[in-house]
């Protein structure tokens, strides 16, 4: 072999190397779980989630041969699909776009019950009580962009709320004077988090060319409150504070100096 075509040979080695390294790190990136990601009812905490989904699809033929199918002009709506590369999730693992396919919260779950490992799980699905509903779902939770919402600028829109399936519950309407006019009301809708599904009928049922309202991950869009802070009116709320530890502190730059220095900060007394 001359030395053109060692170095041909070498140049074109290094060129495939290259190119499957790029192939395993993209197939790897692709794979991390990713906190966007809408998963069916009853799916455990994403990373829990994307450890015991084996990608098998038997979710997803469970929801294509659901009995509740759905009919828009003609056309049936698909919800659960497989990720495939560049739909910014885990290849291979279930998820749904509200805007295209929402959950149609069928009552026996048959996504959930064809899951073969516990990725998607009636504890994921139950009440307080133990109750399996789907109803009880916590697939997401509808978050309200109040700039684009027509109903915010006093047009009279109700779509969201008339789309929800749990109608005056997750979804309700507050009436509040129109000032500008002083003759109309503003109709405006109200998401209860206790109650949405995160199913994404609302999400879908929105007029506006891009959806005012859109469906969240509960990990990514809820806040927590921590044990320090209680209800005090609310029973339930106690019993969740109820085993707080009392030692608990809150650790900031501002917790390693007392109260007095934080309020006389900057302050110079002997000017």
């Amino acid at each position: 072999m001359d030395r053109r075509t060692f170095l041909n040979n070498l140049i074109q080695l290094s060129a495939a190397a290259t190119a499957a390294g790029a192939v395993v790190a993209g197939f790897a990136e692709e794979n991390k779980d990713k906190p966007l990601t809408l998963r069916p009812p009853g799916a455990l905490p994403e990373k829990e989630f994307i450890k015991t989904c084996i990608r098998c699809g038997l979710c997803v033929e469970a929801c294509k041969n659901r009995e509740n199918k759905m009919i828009v002009n003609g056309k049936e709506i698909d919800t659960l699909f497989l990720a495939a590369p560049g739909d910014n999730a885990p290849v291979g693992t279930p998820f749904f776009i509200p805007r295209t396919g929402p959950c149609f919260m069928c009552d026996d779950i048959p996504c959930m019950y064809a899951c073969p490992t516990g990725a998607l799980t009636p504890k994921e699905c139950q009440n307080d009580k133990g109750e399996v509903a789907i109803d009880y779902a916590k697939m997401g939770v509808a978050a309200i962009d109040p700039s684009s919402c027509i109903a915010f600028w006093g047009l009279q829109c109700t779509a969201c709320y008339r789309a929800c399936p749990e109608l005056d519950k997750a979804i309700t309407i507050e009436w509040k004077q129109n000032k500008r006019t002083g003759k109309h009301a503003y109709r405006i809708p109200v998401v209860h988090e206790e109650y949405c599904t995160g199913c994404g009928m609302c999400e879908m049922a929105c007029v506006t060319e891009k959806p005012a309202i859109k469906i969240f991950p509960r990990e990514v869009f809820l806040g927590k409150a921590g044990d320090r802070y209680v209800k005090g009116w609310d029973k339930k709320d106690q019993q969740r504070v109820k085993k707080a530890s009392t030692k608990t502190t809150t650790k900031t730059p501002w917790s390693e100096k007392n109260p007095l220095q934080n309020l006389n900060q900057g302050v110079n007394w002997n000017e």
